[in-house]
């Protein structure tokens, strides 16, 4: 089936974080489903994502003409991220453990890249020239390594996706206020009317 790719479904912060989080409901084996399970997704996830992650890349656009022969480096990046980040977020620190496999997934993804990084306003490179998306993944997953990143991840407490918190005083409760949050709120008052309702019955 084909995904609508939302901006919604890039509330994760960064590429990498948009990325993992293509596994939905990863917690629940019953609900839990992949949005890249079909490997022409990842192109079209590619395409959404110059867009809505132009700050992040630059301007550089993505590129995927071979989503089935990326995908499995796509995926190795895309889990080790999610298994390092997702037990940093609730420990605080990043455990070395699950380093190695994360570091040779990226070093995979940029195993044939030829192209530059990080000068000054050009973060992933020549904006003028398409790069390939598993070579800005893994360029995206090893930047959350950097600075105060860690500190910054959280885990949405009704999505369970992982995002970046850049919040002034880190304060950041939902993925996407609009979605994530208004689905909270509604579910309180819900249960508000609920309780209500049933202490008005037993009176």
């Amino acid at each position: 089936m084909t995904v609508s790719w939302t901006p919604h479904r890039f509330t994760g912060g960064l590429l990498a974080l948009d990325t993992a989080n293509t596994v939905v409901l990863r917690g629940d084996p019953q609900k839990t489903f992949d949005r890249l399970k079909d490997p022409a997704e990842i192109a079209r996830f590619a395409d959404a994502a110059s867009v809505f992650r132009a700050a992040e890349l630059g301007g550089r656009r993505l590129e995927a003409p071979l989503p089935g022969k990326i995908a499995p480096v796509v995926l190795a990046i895309r889990e080790t991220t999610d298994r390092l980040f997702r037990g940093a977020a609730s420990k605080g620190a990043v455990a070395t453990g699950d380093l190695p496999g994360f570091l040779e997934a990226c070093a995979e993804g940029l195993a044939h890249s030829r192209t530059e990084i990080r000068a000054p306003g050009r973060p992933f490179g020549d904006p003028a020239t398409p790069i390939a998306f598993e070579a800005a993944l893994a360029v995206s997953a090893l930047s959350l390594l950097q600075g105060d990143t860690v500190a910054r991840l959280r885990v949405c407490p009704n999505c369970t996706w992982l995002f970046l918190d850049r919040s002034r005083n880190s304060s950041r409760l939902w993925c996407d206020m609009a979605v994530c949050g208004n689905r909270q709120k509604a579910s309180r008052h819900y249960r508000r009317r609920r309780t209500a309702a049933g202490g008005t019955a037993n009176v």
